[in-house]
């Protein structure tokens, strides 16, 4: 594994078996190198894998053949060094946001009060001043995925895995949220791993697009986005921006056309 990686994948296949035995070829031979502090978004149409690829990387599943190193060593389980945001928040209802962020610290075992001051600088990292004692249910839902990155933070892991965490928010929303996670990941870099299914989402966030085949899943293509940085949604209006997109796009449903 190269000096500046943090994690590699070789040759990842992944299946799963059926109620009725059969075998179902889910990823097919994914080689990745993630390097250190890099911003990766995965992107390729419905049921190619991605989340399955991201939870192989997560730890949270083992893969059926291949090998994944995490820091120079097998990654055989999940690790404290990887944080998970999922789509939904799942934040417990009778929890505080900030009792929710040091959920994870409480889990753990360790010395929650230890971790308030840290949790109090996250709430405010991610604009929630003034709302750490708000109950999920008093909080929209941008809010409360705020609060669940923070979670995934708190503990300060090296990577950060990402399972389309916009996906279920408006898109007024989900566009504050991408220039916020930038921000934060310019504040506090980490190492992401980002699902997404859309493409312009993908290519404004990330300084490497993974596109992902239909099923089997394996890498379409590994693009890199020399885009200059801070971006904002102005960065959308860009020629470079449009051109990204449009081969991310050609790439996938070309795909397509060849598999139909």
């Amino acid at each position: 594994m190269p000096n500046d990686s943090i994690m590699s994948l070789e040759g990842v296949t992944k299946r799963f078996s059926t109620q009725a035995n059969d075998s179902v070829l889910a990823l097919d031979k994914v080689s990745l190198n993630i390097e250190r502090n890099q911003f990766v978004t995965l992107v390729g149409p419905s049921g190619c894998g991605k989340s399955t690829l991201l939870k192989i990387i997560g730890g949270i599943l083992s893969p059926t053949d291949g090998a994944i190193q995490f820091g120079g060593s097998p990654l055989l389980k999940p690790s404290r060094q990887i944080g998970m945001v999922f789509q939904r928040p799942v934040l417990l209802p009778w929890r505080s946001a900030i009792d929710n962020i040091l959920f994870p610290i409480d889990m753990l075992g360790w010395n929650v009060g230890e971790y308030r001051e840290e949790a109090m600088r996250l709430i405010q990292l991610v604009g929630l001043g003034g709302f750490e004692k708000a109950l999920p249910n008093e909080l929209s839902g941008g809010m409360q995925q705020r609060v669940s990155i923070c979670r995934a933070l708190i503990y300060d892991p090296q990577m950060l895995m990402m399972d389309e965490p916009f996906g279920a928010l408006d898109a007024m929303t989900r566009e504050d949220l991408s220039i916020e996670l930038l921000r934060i990941w310019t504040e506090r870099k980490k190492t992401v791993i980002f699902v997404t299914h859309s493409i312009p989402e993908a290519v404004l966030l990330a300084d490497r697009v993974v596109i992902m085949a239909a099923r089997p899943g394996r890498v379409l293509m590994d693009l890199p986005v020399d885009l200059p940085r801070p971006r904002s949604l102005e960065t959308e209006r860009l020629p470079e921006f449009q051109d990204l997109v449009h081969t991310i796009r050609e790439a996938i449903y070309g795909e397509r056309k060849v598999i139909q």
